[in-house]
């Protein structure tokens, strides 16, 4: 045993201190120039030895770009902690002089109207090299300072014939605050004798960890919702250049080994063509040779899918490029013990470093092929276009024009056409107004894309899924919409839209007025809301209908009288000032109180509205993942205070909030922290939580909300013997990875005040199921008799969904706990859920007990 671990301290030495010069790294044979700065002469230290933190890679991308001829060094945008992105474009200095020319003519490509006589015999291929979109798998983003190093440095033939036939974008850091957070993390726990023991602190980093971005959003589902500047940047500069090739480098667990694409085969999204695999295939065997020659394992085809389109390794396969996923053995620190003995950081960085050559040299080695199918995948897309039955797609809401400008500016962002409606229309009871819709049609360069985005699908190939099944973006959005065929499209389309227009509100009637009215359709009419609160002005909302004689205003309006507060009638007109300009939102002014038809505005059925003081869990076992989706959603959306506030204290005074959030969760409580928590709720505080969150609540005899056994349990009940070799297929077959459903709703509730349609879209992406209430008003969302919309589930799995509870309402003490079956904030692009959030936020004091259970 003593020789054993005095073997494992002298492989740390050797590999941590002996191995980390150049030499490790970079290929043999090749010379380089001394006139530019190695990483250690810039930093102070070689590639492996520590962590690179974000501030040191952006000091040596400007360094290196500096020195070299070869490199153009340009930011595209920054962080929500304000950080830089960047990208160095690198090329001879011939290409990079004619720069402008080669990305318009590259362009060319794309555009079926242009492409046909391009010869592409000559033309440089592109090839995108991405780092460490997670920002704890470091080796990505460490390997880039080598890239940049070689690509700057390299001398000969084989360096010189590349730059001139290529253009490669490096991207060192594709989640700079993650890295950042992370490098910190390790860098502060490295010890000067690296101890390779997986429970030293180094490896095991404080929630949330440094994947994610400052929101704690894992970026590598953002690349087709764009809700974050990261992303948005990223995918602006994908359509600038049109890459052909674009690499996405990973970490995995400590006891594997490396993995490249393809990935399974029978998990590849429909609208990626087989071309694209064989292209993957020619790239796998570079990836093998250049692997074999430094001796280390590999793998292929065994895990790891194409279908989630959102993925950086899947979303350029339906523009026209390949996506190529790497997946590096994460030491997660400096070095590891693992299964085949000692994984150390300079391992993890010189396989990434590898991998780009690999890259590389297969572009350059199939590059007219590369540029061929590019321009072939888009001349077929008219061709695709004619065979659908499917013309167009009509959507957008006539209440919400916020709503249909954040899918609209989505749309164009992915360079897909759109086109506002230009004439009224009704089909399958639906209705769309001029302007106030959005047209896209299939017949565009875009087809697989915009048909990816808006058809559904229920059948599959596989019934397992690395991520989710589906992602149709009018249902994310709750926006009515419907296919149109060819005798529809007559007339429909006004001119393209080259960048939405954000949407105009407008105050409606004048100054002055008796009282102001917001109504509750507006995706920001909370924020509207909040503004107000916030500066202690009443605002009461209707419980009932209001008709003044010219417009009958809906449950959920808010009504801000001014009589009773005139001492604030200049700061509620300044706000509403505010209102029209910035949330979308129309304030209607009124002239009296009487009601024509309906409530007055004096009446008793009103609900005066509290501001909310929210609390988020974090911590403590609860997911950042969704814990971050809300602090973004009232940060960055409704600009709202939210404190973070860590499951531990939840045995301290919580006088000051009034609204506690609990995202999807695991974890315990001590008796002390539960009874705390129940206090508060009894003495009028208002819980909404969801998922494992409220199975929590329940668990801790919180609520009376119940749930129905796992089907997993009753199914092994049924069957004594199981093949072994069907273990994983059987089990995965049962995961519900993320699927949309329909729900019923009950529009008079004031958790659907707002809405348009008694039929909503849910996502869902786990089994629980909430069992009814023997109060049937505490279930006014319940999902409906033939609830699958798309996605896949197990038909065991769609048995126990049908008509079960979306919502419950609890009551607990004078306060309310709303459970919900799902997440309506996930990953920030499910407008249409958020509307249910927010109505409980602000409008869940107003339920009556009597729909509570």
């Amino acid at each position: 045993m003593k020789k054993n671990f005095t073997l494992l301290l002298t492989l740390v030495s050797f590999f941590t201190f002996a191995q980390v010069d150049m030499t490790y790294y970079l290929p043999s044979g090749v010379s380089y120039n001394p006139d530019i700065p190695t990483p250690k002469e810039v930093l102070g230290y070689h590639p492996g030895e520590w962590h690179v933190s974000h501030d040191q890679l952006l000091y040596y991308m400007r360094e290196v770009s500096a020195a070299s001829d070869r490199m153009i060094m340009q930011e595209i945008g920054r962080t929500y902690e304000g950080r830089p992105l960047i990208h160095l474009t690198i090329s001879n200095p011939a290409n990079l002089a004619n720069l402008d020319q080669i990305k318009a003519d590259h362009k060319k490509l794309t555009d079926p109207s242009t492409s046909g006589n391009m010869n592409t015999e000559d033309m440089p291929i592109v090839m995108w090299l991405g780092y460490s979109i997670h920002g704890n798998e470091a080796s990505g983003s460490n390997a880039s300072l080598l890239t940049a190093y070689y690509l700057a440095a390299a001398i000969g033939q084989e360096i010189d014939e590349m730059l001139e036939n290529s253009i490669i974008i490096l991207d060192p850091s594709y989640n700079p605050d993650g890295l950042h957070r992370f490098s910190t993390w390790v860098n502060t726990h490295r010890s000067h004798i690296i101890n390779p023991d997986p429970n030293d602190r180094e490896y095991d980093e404080a929630w949330p960890g440094g994947r994610t971005n400052h929101y704690w959003f894992d970026l590598n589902r953002d690349w087709l919702p764009l809700a974050h500047p990261e992303s948005r940047a990223r995918i602006a500069r994908f359509h600038e250049w049109k890459p052909n090739i674009l690499t996405d480098h990973h970490e995995m667990g400590t006891n594997s080994t490396f993995f490249f694409q393809p990935g399974i085969p029978s998990r590849k999204f429909p609208w990626t063509p087989d071309k694209n695999v064989d292209l993957t295939h020619k790239m796998a065997a570079f990836h093998a040779k250049y692997l074999d020659e430094i001796g280390s394992l590999y793998y292929s085809e065994e895990s790891f899918d194409d279908f989630y389109i959102g993925k950086g390794s899947t979303y350029p396969d339906v523009n026209g490029s390949v996506g190529i996923l790497f997946e590096q053995a994460s030491s997660r620190g400096h070095a590891q013990e693992n299964d085949y003995g000692i994984l150390t950081f300079p391992m993890a960085v010189r396989n990434h470093f590898t991998a780009s050559l690999s890259t590389m040299a297969s572009g350059m080695a199939h590059r007219k092929e590369f540029l061929d199918y590019q321009k072939t995948f888009y001349q077929g897309a008219s061709n695709l276009a004619s065979r659908d039955a499917v013309k167009a797609y009509v959507f957008g809401s006539s209440k919400d024009p916020m709503k249909n400008y954040e899918l609209a500016k989505m749309l164009v962002q992915h360079n897909i056409e759109v086109y506002p409606l230009a004439k009224n229309m009704n089909k399958n009871g639906k209705s769309f107004q001029a302007n106030n819709a959005y047209v896209v049609p299939m017949n565009q360069p875009q087809y697989r894309l915009a048909k990816a985005i808006f058809e559904t699908r229920t059948s599959f190939n596989d019934s397992l899924f690395y991520d989710v099944s589906t992602w149709t973006m009018p249902l994310a959005f709750n926006l009515p919409y419907v296919e149109l065929g060819s005798k529809e499209m007559s007339g429909a389309m006004g001119e393209k839209v080259m960048s939405p227009d954000m949407p105009k509100a407008e105050l409606v009637g004048n100054k002055g007025a008796y009282a102001y009215a917001i109504e509750p359709y507006g995706y920001l009419a909370q924020r509207a809301a909040n503004r107000l609160l916030s500066k202690k002005i009443v605002v009461q909302m209707l419980n009932q209908t209001h008709n003044d004689g010219t417009r009958t205003f809906p449950r959920g309006t808010m009504i801000i009288p001014v009589g009773v507060q005139e001492n604030k009638r200049q700061w509620i007109e300044q706000t509403i000032d505010q209102i029209v300009k910035e949330d979308a939102v129309n304030v209607y002014a009124l002239k009296t109180g009487l009601a024509k038809s309906g409530v007055d505005i004096g009446s008793r059925s009103h609900t005066t509205l509290e501001e909310p003081k929210v609390a988020v869990l974090v911590e403590g076992g609860v997911s950042s993942y969704e814990a971050g989706e809300v602090w973004h959603l009232l940060d960055q959306r409704y600009k709202m205070k939210v404190t973070l506030l860590p499951v531990d204290r939840l045995g301290r005074d919580l006088s000051r909030y009034n609204r506690i959030i609990i995202p999807n969760m695991w974890g315990s409580l001590s008796d002390s922290q539960k009874k705390n928590l129940k206090d508060w709720i009894s003495q009028g505080g208002l819980v909404i939580a969801w998922k494992n969150g409220g199975k929590w609540l329940s668990d801790s005899e919180i609520t009376k909300v119940k749930y129905a056994s796992n089907s997993d349990d009753d199914e092994d009940k049924k069957e004594s013997f199981k093949t072994y070799a069907n273990l994983d297929a059987e089990r995965g077959a049962q995961v519900t990875g993320g699927s949309i459903f329909e729900a019923k709703i009950d529009l008079t509730h004031p958790l659907a005040y707002g809405m348009e349609s008694d039929r909503m879209a849910l996502f869902r992406n786990h089994n629980l199921v909430m069992e009814k209430s023997k109060n049937s008003y505490a279930n006014p969302f319940v999902y409906s008799e033939s609830p699958l919309l798309s996605g896949y589930v197990s038909e065991e799995n769609l048995e126990r969904f049908k008509n079960s509870p979306a919502v419950t309402i609890s009551n607990v003490g004078r306060g309310k706990v709303i459970t919900l079956a799902d997440n309506p904030n996930f990953r920030a692009f499910w407008y249409g859920t958020n509307k249910i959030f927010m109505n409980a936020l602000f409008f869940g004091e107003a339920i009556s007990r009597g729909a509570g259970e």
